[in-house]
């Protein structure tokens, strides 16, 4: 399974940030580990910005869930509210779906991989992290190596069983060697 590391998301965050739009779509993808169908279905009811919330109806058999949009002190990359409030202000069309295509109207799935591939090329990542995709599996990623637990892992990505979640923690050979290592120093 294929992510990107926190400096890869940045760099496609910041190329992705010269369309607020395409930055908003990639920000939500990763930070509420949504499908690109997910990103493209999003309809402006499904945000309550006074509360700031974010519905995200999952596909796949997952389930709907309800996430907090929220700033990260010091990454204005990665700060949903501001992100989402700047496209918003920024949106003309009297869509209801939250990413509109530029002739209006809902945007297709299809456009969005093909925007993410674009930006993932000019922020120069290898060809097989140029797939939306990997941005729901960051996430994933990135909360297992902050030592989140499964189960919250599986709400954040609206996993219906912690079976579907379990893939994220597999651990990698680097992981097992430096958990051998400390092993060892520990026991002798």
């Amino acid at each position: 399974m294929v992510s990107l590391t926190p400096n890869e998301l940045l760099k496609v965050l910041k190329v992705a940030s010269a369309s607020k739009r395409n930055h908003c779509m990639i920000l939500f993808a990763f930070r509420f580990g949504m499908r690109a169908s997910e990103v493209c279905d999003l309809r402006l009811s499904d945000i309550d910005r006074k509360n700031g919330t974010i519905t995200v109806r999952r596909l796949k058999g997952s389930k709907t869930s309800v996430g907090h949009m929220t700033n990260v002190q010091g990454q204005p990359l990665l700060s949903a509210t501001r992100v989402l409030n700047a496209w918003l202000d920024e949106r003309q069309d009297a869509s209801d779906f939250v990413f509109t295509s530029q002739k209006g109207g809902k945007l297709d799935r299809s456009a969005f991989f093909r925007m993410f591939q674009a930006v993932a090329t000019e922020a120069g990542l290898s060809p097989e992290k140029r797939h939306p995709h990997c941005l729901k599996h960051s996430l994933g990623f990135a909360m297992v190596e902050a030592n989140r637990s499964l189960t919250t892992i599986q709400n954040a990505l609206g996993h219906r069983s912690v079976a579907s979640t379990g893939i994220y923690a597999q651990p990698s050979r680097e992981q097992v060697d430096h958990a051998i290592q400390a092993t060892l120093l520990e026991l002798f």
